[in-house]
């Protein structure tokens, strides 16, 4: 399970075995020639017709002069090699499969630390697996049974822990019989009463859980939990029946058969997995303190140990407590590299947290990492990423300074925070609201990248980009009551906005938490109430006219900007229209930097002006004056050119079956996006051209 499989180049050697009573030969395929010392059986498919009359005979194996069967068995690939398998039980999981099914002899050749024992001929003894393995193929050319080599990939079993390769090795271990303890495991998914998060691992567990095989559970370690086995070591009263294992929970006063107190403990310790998987309910003190945890709500944890921890705790669960250890298993994302590849120390793609932190701060990584964190999918990391959290950060910060600012020379008052309030202070109450009633849906159903980006969108497009922007004129008002209502409101939305953020971004959002009040000593944001959205405040209303006053705004923006407008120059706009509000005007004027701004139903398009049309209003923005015409005609005239020219080149390659056919569908992707986006540039282009003209 701790495996990790390269394809390595190697070598695949074709060796001649001689048949017992005959002068031919089988021939067999092997990328490890230095187990064919350790053969005990030939295999061949029971369909493959060259080696049917074989079935049932003998070989004598080379160097070892071993004889050895022949048989038959379906996991035989007829197209590998020769098609004649040499089967290794002691060194191939899978040659022991087939040693187990056809009772072959089992012959551990090698020591355990990969040099050969003393079950291989004397001159092959005591040497390293890959020195024995050149011995063995110059062996086996000096009796001319070497056939032939070719150059070979193969996929090589690496620990991943030493980065080595592995070495199937047979030896004595303990094992925990699986099957019926799988049982309620399984069922207490499939009836809900655990779910997961994302649900598709419910697939990969149960597909585990219902191939299960047992467990092999002990191992050769020098720390962990030891196994509770002894045995006796006696003296002259031994019976046979001694030397069976004495297995208890307690350590035995005697052994059970002859009395002898001269017991020994077995050296091997638990699989780390058998400690963990006690964790649920054997940490607990007290019996009360087991009613009262066990089971828990929410188990967090990473789907690389869907088996190795989850499945076996739910099993230890429902076996000694006969209950779930937890109703809920949320699995997060694994960090992996841009490339994808999962960090390690050892591939050494892992930045230092520390050192992301001091570029980045903490709550900028924390933030990002779960932004990018899809529910059920990886995430790919780079540590420039990290600039999406810092500027929010920045963003957050920047309100907050602005709010405080404001707050040394308007006195707060709690009583006014429901007067004074106009469509933008019932918009912003209103998504507040929103905002909380689909946050706490989100973590309900755990998607908690869903849940940074539903705060994200209130705290930096409807908070900082829109309402703070709309209140200035009020702040700045003569008005003390009205600054006083404006400023308290917007201040008790923005303390709310940090308590839905802090869970993510816990320390700016406590430092602000702290600047805007004094607080008692010990007291945290982290330790407040947190803030419930009430129905009654959500407004469908308020959000559709502050849409409707953002689509007039955004439109006039895009116009300044396809215009070459600088964001300086004061314009005027007039809007043909039934639905523009007295009130929203000022809130267009001051947003929009328009400074004369007409409305009316029955305007008539002024000459050289540029247009946007929206819902049931046409805005128009008069240009003669505001830029050179002829300038800005030449510009816009000489960028369609370009496009159409660009365009062209990209239809010829798109037109070409040979590019298209050949291409990966990434880049043919990738040119047919481009060909439709300056498709639309180039029409925009000539929509303002025609304007100008």
């Amino acid at each position: 399970e701790e495996v990790i499989y390269k394809t390595v180049n190697g070598k695949l050697w074709y060796f001649k075995y001689p048949a017992i009573d005959s002068d031919e030969f089988v021939i067999v395929a092997t990328t490890r020639p230095e187990t064919m010392l350790g053969d005990t059986g030939i295999a061949v498919n029971p369909n493959d017709k060259r080696y049917k009359k074989l079935i049932g005979k003998k070989v004598l194996l080379p160097i070892a002069e071993r004889e050895i069967p022949i048989f038959a068995d379906e996991y035989v690939d007829l197209e590998f090699g020769t098609g004649v398998v040499k089967v290794t039980p002691a060194h191939d999981v899978n040659d022991y499969e087939m040693g187990q099914r056809h009772k072959l002899e089992m012959i551990n050749i090698f020591n355990d630390n990969a040099t050969t024992n003393n079950n291989v001929p004397e001159e092959f003894q005591n040497l390293d697996r890959y020195e024995v393995r050149k011995k063995v193929v110059a062996r086996m050319e000096e009796l001319g049974l070497l056939h032939k080599t070719e150059d070979y990939q193969n996929k090589v079993g690496y620990s991943e822990r030493g980065n080595v390769p592995i070495e199937p090795y047979l030896s004595e271990q303990w094992f925990m019989k699986m099957d019926e303890l799988a049982k309620p495991a399984v069922e207490v998914v499939q009836q809900g009463k655990v779910k997961f998060y994302p649900k598709h691992w419910e697939k990969t567990y149960f597909h585990w859980m219902e191939n299960i095989k047992d467990w092999c559970i002990s191992r050769q370690l020098w720390w962990g939990h030891r196994i509770p086995v002894w045995y006796c070591i006696g003296d002259d009263h031994c019976q046979l029946e001694c030397k069976k294992p004495i297995v208890s929970i307690d350590p035995p006063e005697q052994c059970p058969h002859c009395g002898s107190k001269n017991l020994k403990q077995d050296e091997d310790v638990l699989d780390t997995w058998a400690s963990s998987w006690l964790w649920a309910h054997a940490i607990f003190k007290t019996d009360d303190e087991r009613k009262y945890y066990y089971p828990t709500n929410t188990l967090v944890t990473g789907p690389d140990i869907i088996f190795f921890w989850v499945a076996r705790m739910i099993m230890a669960g429902m076996h000694f407590m006969k209950d779930i250890p937890f109703s809920d298993v949320y699995f997060t994302s694994i960090i992996r590299d841009i490339q994808g590849r999962k960090m390690s120390k050892s591939l050494g793609n892992s930045p230092d947290p520390l050192d992301v932190i001091k570029d980045y701060g903490a709550d900028a990584l924390r933030f990002t990492v779960i932004y990018l964190a899809p529910l059920g999918q990886d995430v790919l990391f780079s540590t420039d990423k990290c600039e999406l959290g810092r500027n929010f950060a920045n963003k957050i910060w920047n309100a907050g300074r602005f709010l405080l600012m404001n707050k040394e020379t308007i006195k707060l008052n709690s009583s006014l925070s429901d007067k004074h309030k106009d469509f933008a202070d019932e918009w912003i109450i209103s998504r507040l609201n929103k905002t909380l009633q689909q946050l706490g849906k989100a973590m309900d159903e755990f998607e908690v990248n869903n849940a940074v980006k539903i705060i994200y969108s209130f705290i930096w497009n409807d908070f900082c980009d829109w309402y703070v922007e709309m209140i200035k004129n009020r702040l700045y008002s003569d008005n003390k009551e009205i600054k006083s209502a404006t400023l308290t409101r917007a201040i008790s939305i923005f303390e709310d906005a940090l308590k839905m953020l802090h869970p993510f971004m816990p320390f700016i959002t406590e430092e602000l938490w702290q600047l805007i009040d004094e607080r008692k000593v010990g007291e945290s944001i982290s330790t407040s109430e947190y803030p419930t959205f009430e129905e009654r405040l959500i407004k469908d209303s308020a959000d559709e006219e502050m849409d409707f006053v953002k689509d007039i705004i955004t439109a006039i923006r895009n116009i300044r900007g396809e215009m070459n407008i600088a964001p300086s120059k004061k314009i005027n706009a007039m809007i043909k229209s039934f639905s523009v509000k007295d009130y929203q005007i000022d809130y267009i004027k001051k947003l929009a930097k328009v400074e004369e701004l007409t409305v009316d139903a029955n305007i008539q398009k002024p000459k050289a002006s540029a247009s946007a049309v929206l819902r049931n209003v046409e805005i128009y923005i008069p240009l003669e004056g505001l830029i050179d015409l002829d300038v800005e005609k030449q510009r816009i005239q000489k960028e369609i050119v370009r496009l159409e020219s660009s365009l062209a080149g990209i239809e010829k390659k798109l037109s070409n079956e040979k590019f298209v056919a050949n291409a990966s569908p990434e880049i043919v992707e990738k040119e047919r996006t481009k060909q439709k986006d300056w498709k639309d540039n180039i029409t925009k282009l000539k929509e303002i051209l025609n304007n100008l003209k």
